[in-house]
């Protein structure tokens, strides 16, 4: 073994389509070869016949909001915060994760919008810097409902770390708030709305998104593609929403609420991505489509930690062990080769000779996948 080289021995190695125990070599952060068996080199690290998965990668979670403000109204340094927030994407085996981040709100009282150029310059800090342990990608989350989010959006579209933009629309009567009556129990219980505010928001919200919703919609996406930025579409419900996001060239469907526009986006290319807290939880928080149904019927292609880091790694044991649920290599891809693709990253999601070595180690104690180590691009990370 030469001196730059590292090898993982006595390992089940997750490939695309199969389970095999053996090596693996990596040198200069890539996984330079795999051979079944054990080897005998004494520098070998013995994974001891734990399993050998690829580093999961994260399309959508707004995680890194809880570290810049971890209460009401109190905001936290912001280097402090990324790298916490680093620390804890390391510690669930996600190597690499696109940030969200929110341009626009609906919430006036939110703190979303006054730390959004904060965060930006934070994941650019760690990254630029060597800090990170993880490679951070930016997801801008554009609210197309908000007076301000275009030119805030145009702001930020050549940031370097930027790789994908997702189209919501969070005003009343539009898809996760298709129901007024579920849209007016949600606010009261968020914001503590009398009936005679919450009809004010209503119908303000309602005309910001009259007003703006169309034309930021197609502002934005025509921006992403000048720049060949992924675009997602977010809680689509009808089949009009997904022919409308087929027409804006849009590659994931972040969260269908519904399984009619879960089944057409899916059978359109477009790569349906799910909560994996819903599978964790048994269901959706928000009373739509549960993930676990999506997978009996194999139109579930990505899972996305949301709001949760730990759930990810969670999830994908758990779909694998699902009655007409997904064998582990396919559960695998879809927190790691299936994101990567849906993306643009050529470099990663799988356990394959010449890809970047973003690797877990997970050892099952009572059926719970535990987190033994991490390695991104080669190096140890947890």
């Amino acid at each position: 073994m030469r001196a730059n080289e590292q090898v993982l021995t006595n390992a089940r190695l997750v490939l695309d389509d199969d389970i095999v125990r053996g090596s693996l070599v990596i040198q200069a952060g890539h996984i330079k070869a795999i051979d079944q068996g054990a080897t005998a080199l004494p520098s070998a690290i013995d994974c001891e016949g734990d399993l050998l998965i690829p580093g999961l990668i994260e399309l959508h979670t707004d995680n890194m909001e809880k570290y810049f403000q971890p209460r009401p109204k109190v905001s936290w340094p912001s280097r402090s915060a990324a790298l916490a927030h680093d620390a804890q994407m390391a510690a669930s085996g996600i190597t690499t994760v696109f940030d969200a981040v929110s341009i626009g709100d609906v919430d006036d009282q939110s703190m979303r919008q006054e730390a959004l150029y904060q965060m930006v310059e934070a994941l650019a800090d760690i990254n630029r810097s060597g800090m990170a342990r993880v490679d951070h990608r930016l997801h801008l989350r554009c609210e197309v409902c908000h007076p301000d989010t275009l030119a805030r959006f145009q702001s930020l579209a050549d940031t370097p770390e930027l790789g994908l933009v997702s189209l919501m629309d969070h005003s009343p009567g539009q898809r996760q708030f298709a129901s007024l009556d579920a849209y007016r129990v949600y606010y009261k219980g968020k914001h503590g709305f009398d009936d005679a505010s919450l009809d004010a928001f209503i119908e303000r919200q309602q005309g910001f998104s009259a007003q703006y919703s169309s034309a930021y919609r197609k502002a934005i996406a025509q921006a992403c593609h000048e720049r060949g930025l992924a675009l997602a579409s977010h809680d689509d419900a009808t089949i009009e929403h997904v022919a409308e996001s087929l027409e804006y060239g849009t590659q994931v469907a972040e969260f269908p609420t519904t399984l009619e526009a879960a089944h057409a986006s899916h059978h359109h290319g477009m790569a349906v991505m799910m909560g994996a807290p819903n599978v964790v939880r048994g269901g959706s928080h928000s009373g739509n489509i549960a993930a676990s149904e999506l997978v009996r019927l194999g139109v579930l292609d990505i899972l996305s930690s949301d709001y949760y880091p730990a759930a990810l790694l969670d999830a994908v044991f758990l779909i694998s062990k699902m009655e007409d649920g997904y064998d582990l290599p396919r559960a695998v891809a879809s927190a790691s080769r299936k994101p990567a693709e849906a993306v643009g990253l050529n470099d990663r999601g799988r356990i394959a000779e010449g890809l970047r070595a973003d690797l877990i180690r997970v050892r099952e104690v009572d059926s719970h996948p535990l987190v033994q180590r991490v390695w991104c691009a080669g190096k140890q990370v947890y």
